[in-house]
């Protein structure tokens, strides 16, 4: 049976660290802050935001929420947040996606100052993270890194398979395991005999957002299983792409959903806020 990586204590453990930089920062006059955007009503947007405010409130750090219109156009969103490049206070700023149609959503995150930038999508961070320079990196991929660092978790030289090439998960999480010598391969719609190449793979790390789409016959004895996935059933049950019951079975370790990935997801958004805030009033001196 598989040993869970717990995220939900983990994440615990990482605010409850920068609740002492935090307080350390604020002796010195310095009060990291974050600035979430929001265009048009989504009610998972909606949630996602409540639970990075309270994260943040909880850690100590300011946020201030932008709540826009449905009709608002991209011209008044670049605007506000060319606005917000320009305001001292904000130290991250987020745009929550998904957008309403009539907004490129790539020319958004392009606007947002890099050092700002504490979501890693601005084209100079995800260049910066392809070369090994230092930048903020996505808070997903940033958080399975630290999943896999806490539970001592070998990845050099090993086998990873990531499920999923988009830009918030799959991409990074490629540069991610390639910076600790893993050796990855990506599997997407196109790929084919999927279940053979899972099969191979020390480290499975699945984002694709099917319910229960990896099983316990497509993962080898021993290997490591990371769901990122998050699906609502019919049922409003909340499962990831990872067939938990199955796969745990034959798994070395395994992230739950919920309760794995998710929690850290937040706790690197806000280490990425407090860094955002050093690095700027570093920057002043």
């Amino acid at each position: 049976m598989a040993e869970i990586l717990d995220g939900k204590e983990l994440a615990k453990k990482v605010r409850q660290n920068l609740k002492e930089e935090v307080k350390k920062l604020k002796q010195k006059g310095i009060v990291p802050k974050l600035a979430v955007i929001m265009v048009g009503d989504n009610s998972s947007s909606e949630v996602y935001v409540k639970n990075k405010s309270r994260a943040c409130i909880k850690t100590g750090i300011d946020f201030e929420e932008f709540l826009l219109e449905q009709k608002t156009t991209e011209e008044e969103l670049l605007a506000l947040i060319e606005k917000l490049n320009q305001d001292e206070k904000v130290h991250g700023i987020l745009l929550q996606s998904p957008v309403p149609k009539q907004i490129d959503i790539n020319r958004a995150f392009r606007t947002i100052r890099p050092d700002k930038d504490v979501d890693g999508f601005h084209p100079v961070n995800v260049g910066n993270l392809v070369i090994g320079e230092d930048c903020f990196v996505s808070c997903t991929p940033f958080g399975v890194m630290k999943l896999l660092e806490e539970y001592k978790i070998e990845l050099e030289g090993k086998n990873a398979v990531i499920l999923g090439r988009s830009n918030i998960v799959g991409k990074p999480m490629v540069q991610c395991l390639l910076a600790e010598n893993a050796t990855i391969t990506v599997c997407h719609s196109k790929t084919q005999k999927i279940k053979e190449i899972v099969k191979n793979a020390d480290i499975v790390i699945s984002a694709i957002g099917k319910p229960h789409f990896v099983t316990g016959d497509m993962i080898k004895e021993g290997s490591v299983v990371i769901d990122v996935g998050i699906n609502r059933l019919e049922d409003g049950t909340i499962v990831g792409d990872v067939e938990f019951e199955t796969v745990s079975q034959k798994a070395s370790y395994i992230t739950p959903v919920p309760g794995g990935v998710g929690p850290m997801t937040i706790a690197m958004l806000l280490c990425n806020v407090v860094k955002a805030a050093k690095l700027q009033n570093n920057n002043k001196k």
